[in-house]
């Protein structure tokens, strides 16, 4: 009798280990389902290289960015996700042909990680939210404002413009440009 119930033991918790992967296995499919649903999503949503930039890791043309010597009050986000990532106060003109910034709003809002390709050694910063691909930062930004430049593409950006902040549900940042 001890036996047989040994044996119905070590059978059912083979069962439940067979059941889990089972359910694990699906769960796992269903996220690649809905990565390639997101993946379609922006597709659709976004243009080719807004979708290349965020998505893929590429570069935009230099001098190309709406933003580039974009002059206007305002926020930027993450084309993806509507991350707040810079104030346009923190803007300025490094004549590299990007978009650059001294400091994000939030440390918080960008993911800094190592870079190595094309035979260079750079940080690529990546928000931390939608985990777009934002360009990279370099250490010869403005040294007043902490000697940083974050060197942006355009396409990764969507600017709010200060009058619509609260229209668009950015309201809580319309105090920094008082």
């Amino acid at each position: 009798m001890r036996k047989k119930n040994i044996i119905n033991i070590i059978a059912i918790g083979f069962i439940l280990i067979a059941c889990l992967i089972g359910v694990f296995k699906n769960m796992n499919i269903n996220e690649k389902e809905n990565n390639k649903n997101v993946d379609s999503d922006l597709k659709n949503r976004l243009t080719t290289m807004q979708y290349n930039v965020t998505q893929k890791g590429a570069t935009e043309p230099p001098f190309s960015s709406e933003y580039y010597d974009n002059k206007e009050k305002g926020l930027y986000v993450d084309i993806v996700s509507g991350e707040p990532l810079f104030l346009s106060s923190e803007k300025f003109d490094s004549g590299c042909g990007w978009p650059s910034f001294s400091n994000p709003i939030d440390q918080d809002s960008i993911n800094y990680i190592k870079d190595t390709s094309y035979n260079m050694e750079r940080i690529e910063v990546k928000s931390t939210v939608g985990d777009s691909h934002l360009g990279h930062v370099f250490n010869d930004g403005p040294k007043e404002a902490g000697g940083l430049r974050y060197c942006i593409n355009g396409a990764s950006l969507r600017f709010i413009p200060l009058e619509k902040l609260k229209e668009e549900g950015y309201e809580e940042f319309i105090k920094y440009f008082k």
